[in-house]
């Protein structure tokens, strides 16, 4: 299927933030534009926005005068939704309320071609229920775009119940020549990015809940262990919390009230008491120009220790075994058991694998990382059992590779680890639904919310049954659904030929003399 032709009218209705940054980007892509609003005097105000937006363009020197000219003379603003009659496709960005946009878009169907396509920017309602009382459902789809638009690439491309492929395709292209890059998505709620992103903050609010880390340090694990390059807290807090906590919301209500997408109830104190985060002055952090930002939990410096040994292949954090040798620390390998690294005093240092450190005589977790070599920051979990000696010489010994190391509670699966886990998990389960392809959800998470790997480049890096196991091992001990594997994920296992599942009842070594404590 082929793009809407150039010499076609693009009408963008709606010229708020969102509609002039739509409207910027069809016109530079050669469309003429006619911008639409329901509030007089809206429509010519975008006009001059956008003409002056593009004059920037001009002095910054990304866009010469004679484009520049050209694409203000294709500009305009329509008074009635009558002067879009021409429009070859009608993007609608107006308030997030259904019965507001069914109305438009009921109206504009007796306006259009019948070849027109008729598309909503919603980021949260449902795309099957907007195109409900249209006469021609086929033809309407979602085209969600990310704020700002004319700069940020991605473009989530939705195909309601009732959408025509052949549409869906023609959109496609469409916006892939307006350089974009598109992504293909079934109606579900949050579409991609907003559906797939909700472990990032959930996860960090219930470490947070859980007692785990405060704020500062969750975020700072997730930068500097996990390569995101905000942290969750910080983030929502730009978002704006009733902003972020209501998506949360819708979703989990969409899905009736999975657990996989439960709000947290912190997040709902914080909105309740007014702490909406940058925009009011407070949320998880306080801002303004006297505001002290707090400082992660940073472990104090401690001796580390002159030799190892390495049991079992440590997986996921094989590269720690160059950089123990390239730091001068002795390593010596065994075979068999673990995987984990022995301590000289006996306890072993573990990584992250959904149980806790209570659970054994005397163990150490440490945190899943982007990328160990680079990793800034590591976190460690140890419980009120572990001796001081193996917390004090797995401090030392990652101090020594030149990491910062921050002392977590006794939390299963840790911050980077169960975070990682579960955005691979719902992944899986949305590939197997038809939501999306792999590959379109990596592009998504990757150009949307600026993830360092896609969650399927994640599986693919961690071996087909990490997650599946650390998951396994996290609904053990936090029942209640919201860790239980899925059966998609559960299935990439054995299409690989693993064991999935495996013993989980064994510690961290099977041989070892472990003290469980339920």
């Amino acid at each position: 299927m082929t793009a809407i032709e150039r010499s076609r009218t693009v009408a963008v209705v709606g010229a708020g933030t969102m509609g002039q940054g739509i409207a910027q980007v069809a016109l530079l892509a050669g469309h003429r534009v006619l911008l639409h609003d329901a509030l007089p005097g809206r429509a010519d105000e975008a006009v001059t926005a956008v003409t002056g937006r593009i004059e920037r363009l001009v002095a910054k020197g990304r866009l010469d005068r004679a484009e520049a000219d050209a694409a203000t003379g294709r500009l305009g603003a329509a008074t009635a939704l009558a002067e879009l009659a021409d429009a070859a496709l009608v993007v609608e960005a107006i308030v997030e309320d259904a019965g507001v946009k069914r109305e438009l878009f009921t109206a504009l169907e007796g306006v259009v071609a019948a070849d027109a396509l008729l598309a909503t920017n919603t980021s949260s309602l449902s795309v099957t229920e907007l195109a409900g009382p249209l006469a021609h459902p086929g033809r309407f789809l979602g085209l969600h775009f990310f704020n700002p638009a004319p700069l940020l690439p991605l473009v989530e491309v939705v195909s309601g119940f009732a959408t025509d492929p052949a549409a869906a395709e023609r959109a496609y292209a469409t916006v892939s020549g307006w350089g974009k890059t598109p992504v293909r998505c079934a109606d579900t709620p949050g579409f991609i990015v907003n559906r797939i992103a909700r472990p990032f903050y959930a996860e960090a609010f219930a470490v947070y809940e859980e007692r785990g880390a405060d704020p500062a340090t969750v975020d700072a694990v997730l930068r500097e262990s996990g390569g995101f390059r905000m942290g969750p807290f910080e983030l929502t807090d730009l978002i704006g919390q009733d902003v972020n906590e209501a998506v949360t919301r819708s979703v989990w209500e969409s899905f009736f009230r999975s657990p996989k997408f439960t709000p947290s109830l912190a997040q709902r104190r914080l909105v309740q008491s007014g702490r909406l985060g940058r925009k009011s002055g407070r949320g998880w952090f306080p801002y303004g120009p006297d505001a002290e930002v707090p400082a992660p939990h940073t472990a104090a410096p401690e001796a580390a220790p002159d030799k190892v040994t390495v049991v079992g292949d440590l997986g996921p954090a094989a590269d720690l075994v160059d950089l123990l040798e390239e730091a001068g620390i002795a390593v010596a390998t065994a075979g068999t058991g673990g995987p984990y690294i022995q301590l000289p005093g006996e306890g072993q240092l573990v990584l992250a694998d959904g149980k806790t450190s209570v659970e054994f005589a005397d163990v150490v977790y440490f945190d899943l990382a982007l990328d160990y070599r680079g990793a800034t920051r590591i976190a460690l979990s140890a419980s009120e059992d572990t001796s001081a000696r193996t917390l004090a010489e797995a401090v030392g010994l990652f101090q020594k590779l030149g990491k910062q190391v921050s002392v977590i509670g006794d939390v299963p699966g840790m911050i980077v680890a169960r975070t990682v886990a579960m955005l691979i998990d719902l992944t899986a389960d949305a590939v197997a639904r038809g939501v999306a392809s792999a590959a379109d959800i990596d592009t998504a998470m990757k150009l949307g919310v600026n993830y360092p790997l896609g969650p399927a480049e994640w599986h693919d890096r961690l071996g087909p049954d990490w997650a599946y196991d650390l998951l396994h091992h996290l609904d053990e001990r936090c029942p209640g659904g919201r860790y239980a594997p899925s059966l998609a994920l559960f299935r990439l296992g054995y299409q690989a030929g693993e064991d999935v599942g495996g013993d989980a009842d064994a510690g961290p070594d099977a041989d070892m003399d472990a003290e469980e404590t339920s």
